[in-house]
């Protein structure tokens, strides 16, 4: 994940997203454009685990991949998050930049690669707080281990919990149940 430091404006980066080719995608967060590869097939695996324990222990909710999301934090950040946990129907006639009011949860799984981690790690984490994004998941695939985050207040999350491949995680309300990540071995 490549990134640029540079003050360009939403309508710029606008423009700069339409001109991405369909093997990134580019996101604005922070007031950092990033340029991001596709996910790879395991990142895929791991949204669909995921996915389907959410719907099979809260069936109201969907995980949603791939969704373009306005966080309208510091600078009007633009992010392609992995997945947004939603009611079903949610993003049904959202623009390609949704509004986050209904998200439950985002969450990312880092990249193929150990130096774009820190993006998922602090900035991205750092921005769905400013945000108040009820809760962040993060598979970190470098470190082998899952994140929670929860309680979003002055810019920051309060409380959060770690996981080890292989363990179960608890995710907190609204979910209530222990994500299992045998399957993430």
């Amino acid at each position: 994940m490549n990134s640029m430091d540079a003050d360009v404006t939403l309508g710029e980066f606008e423009v700069l997203e339409r001109a991405s080719s369909e093997e990134v995608d580019v996101e604005l967060i922070n007031g950092r454009i990033y340029v991001v590869p596709v996910p790879d097939g395991e990142h895929g695996e791991f949204t669909g685990i995921i996915g389907d324990q959410i719907r099979d222990h809260c069936p109201e909710w969907r995980l949603f991949s791939a969704v373009g999301v306005c966080i309208p934090a510091y600078r009007e950040s633009r992010a392609r998050v992995d997945g947004a946990v939603a009611q079903r129907g949610y993003f049904r006639g959202q623009p390609s930049w949704s509004d986050p009011t209904g998200v439950l949860m985002i969450m990312e799984i880092t990249s193929g690669r150990e130096r774009d981690a820190d993006v998922d790690r602090i900035e991205k984490r750092d921005a769905y707080a400013q945000a108040e994004i009820p809760t962040y998941l993060l598979v970190d695939r470098h470190r082998g281990e899952v994140l929670i985050y929860w309680e979003p207040a002055d810019n920051e999350y309060r409380r959060h919990a770690t996981a080890k491949f292989g363990a179960s995680l608890r995710l907190p309300a609204p979910f209530n149940f222990d994500l299992d990540t045998k399957e993430f071995l």
